[in-house]
């Protein structure tokens, strides 16, 4: 008979709509489209959904951060610190980790000719009166520092440093100790009070 090829085209979509009238979601599982072609029927399933594609997060740029300036000396250790910047700091550098200078002079040969220049900073520890700087005339690189303690005494500089010195007369009651097993200087007043300490 004529009319077969639809009666079983039919016969398919029946349970079909049954399930789809039993689905939470209401979605159809089943779509028929009649052909052309008369006494047909084309049906079409529908197919397993797309799985999403994965969003991936766009690269940060990267951070362009600046050099930091060397840190100032923690308290009592000034005479550890700066020798090591000798030889290697310039005034910017000073600058950027004491501030600016609160005073300057020349410094001078045996000859009274001008080889550098020494800037004053104040100590951020607060343990000395202020830092000295000396700069080289050439090249412009650190090569000595004076510090004027707040309060010390010769006998604190004999438990931290020893004894391993020349003592030399400074006149006016003054001595000037010279350590031989270090680059360090101490210039002490009659009392046994520290004047200077010297780092080269």
């Amino acid at each position: 008979m004529k009319h077969y090829p639809l009666v079983l085209v039919l016969s398919l979509l029946y349970p079909l709509a049954r399930g789809a009238e039993t689905a939470e979601t209401g979605e159809a599982s089943a779509r028929a489209m009649q052909s052309s072609a008369p006494g047909t029927a084309v049906l079409l399933l529908p197919g397993p959904h797309p799985a999403p594609k994965p969003v991936v997060a766009p690269k940060p740029p990267a951070s362009q951060e600046a050099k930091p300036a060397t840190p100032a000396p923690e308290p009592a250790e000034g005479p550890i610190y700066f020798p090591k910047l000798i030889g290697t700091w310039k005034l910017p550098d000073a600058r950027r980790s004491l501030g600016e200078p609160i005073h300057q002079r020349p410094s001078l040969n045996s000859d009274k000719t001008v080889n550098g220049r020494i800037y004053a900073f104040p100590d951020p520890t607060k343990r000395y009166k202020e830092v000295e700087l000396e700069f080289a005339q050439d090249g412009g690189v650190l090569r000595a520092v004076f510090m004027y303690p707040a309060q010390m005494t010769w006998n604190e500089c004999r438990r931290l440093w020893g004894m391993n010195v020349n003592a030399t007369e400074a006149g006016k009651g003054r001595t000037f100790y010279s350590y031989n097993n270090r680059h360090l200087d101490v210039l002490v007043d009659p009392d046994g009070k520290v004047i200077s300490l010297g780092l080269y």
